[in-house]
């Protein structure tokens, strides 16, 4: 218990994290789909059963406030994604490494691999229509 303790207090919150890098692992991971910019155009999008969101517009439909709980269980698999007929992303595994303590809009933190955290924080970055 007092590892966890240690692990979560010395955790970065998710606006210290890499936003660059979140933009290069979702240009990796999730571009194909979501499109470079995550308004859902990718070049696989017209080949999937359901749509991509258009993930620029996340905080617009919750109320102004950035679902961040709700974009780590999409990414790191935990909330199926009807799209994909099972766990997002297709690579996974893939995002699995270190993880990190993010804060979450409630105070809530959420444990994440870095990964998960760096593209959670670059949506953050790209949200419109508020």
């Amino acid at each position: 218990m007092r590892m966890i303790l240690t692990i979560l207090l010395l955790a970065t919150p998710v606006f210290a994290a890499d936003v660059e890098e979140g933009a290069d692992h979702f240009a990796d991971y999730c571009a194909t789909c979501h499109g470079v910019e995550a308004k859902g155009n990718g070049p696989m999008a017209d080949l999937l059963t359901v749509q991509p969101a258009d993930l620029t517009q996340l905080s617009a439909r919750n109320g102004g406030e950035f679902p961040l709980d709700r974009v780590v269980r999409r990414i790191d698999g935990t909330m199926d994604v009807a799209a994909h007929g099972g766990p997002m992303p297709l690579f996974g595994l893939l995002l699995q490494g270190p993880s990190e303590a993010i804060m979450a809009p409630d105070g809530s933190e959420i444990v994440a691999p870095e990964a998960i955290a760096m593209i959670a924080a670059w949506l953050q970055t790209v949200q419109e229509g508020l």
